[in-house]
């Protein structure tokens, strides 16, 4: 319990403080190549707590923020993504975004890392596999601006939704940054899962019906 008070009398430190718009920065830059930093709940609780108490300066420099630190980080993977196979061994694991990113980064790079960026871990795989690609440094940019852009006002905007029921409470604004980020991360990983069911489903149903084509085959023949 003393653990717990000293965490939330940290985060309270750091809403209040002028560090916080630099640290989120740092954060958020480093969250795309190490994925696991609490960068999404704190940015999501700040908004909730600017929302709740009206500071519409703070919204203002939470989204520069979000903004500098989402394109910095995604660059740094974008780097390493040329130049190393080894650091970013993990962006290769989900196989099923980073298979789409890679089949339309050239033709639509913008789509591509705008819709990647919305689903939990497709912020690695997708700058990643443009690094990977070589996808011009020209084309890379604007198209990592406008995914910063997308992630950073969705995040305000769940702030905004939030803020009326924080009003700016330290605690109850961790708690709901801490709520959100599960049900994000829970609901994607869900449908995740239910199209892998239905495409396995699918396949099972194909392999079946050529199974009794197959089967059907030599009775029609002997008549």
């Amino acid at each position: 319990m003393h653990e717990l008070f000293g965490v939330i009398a940290a985060f309270e430190a750091v809403l209040h403080s002028i560090w916080l718009l630099p640290v989120l920065v740092v954060l958020i830059a480093l969250d795309g190549p190490f994925p696991v930093l609490p960068s999404e709940t704190l940015l999501m609780s700040a908004a909730a707590a600017a929302f709740g108490t009206h500071d519409l300066a703070a919204v203002l420099g939470l989204f520069v923020a979000s903004m500098l630190g989402s394109v910095l980080g995604d660059v740094l993977v974008y780097s390493l993504g040329r130049s190393s196979n080894r650091i970013l061994r993990g962006a290769e694991k989900n196989c099923g975004i980073g298979a789409w990113v890679r089949r339309n980064l050239h033709s639509r790079p913008e789509v591509s890392l705008v819709g990647a960026r919305l689903v939990p871990g497709g912020r690695l795989v997708s700058t990643a596999a443009a690094g990977r690609v070589r996808l011009p440094l020209r084309r890379f940019l604007p198209a990592t601006t406008a995914s910063s852009a997308v992630w950073s006002l969705y995040m305000l905007l769940v702030g905004l939704a939030l803020g009326p029921m924080t009003r700016g409470n330290p605690l109850l604004c961790l708690a709901a940054g801490i709520a959100m980020a599960i049900l994000t991360g829970g609901g994607f990983e869900l449908v995740r899962r239910i199209r892998g069911a239905t495409r396995r489903r699918r396949g099972l149903d194909r392999e079946l019906a050529a199974v009794t084509a197959a089967a059907a085959e030599p009775a029609l023949s002997g008549r």
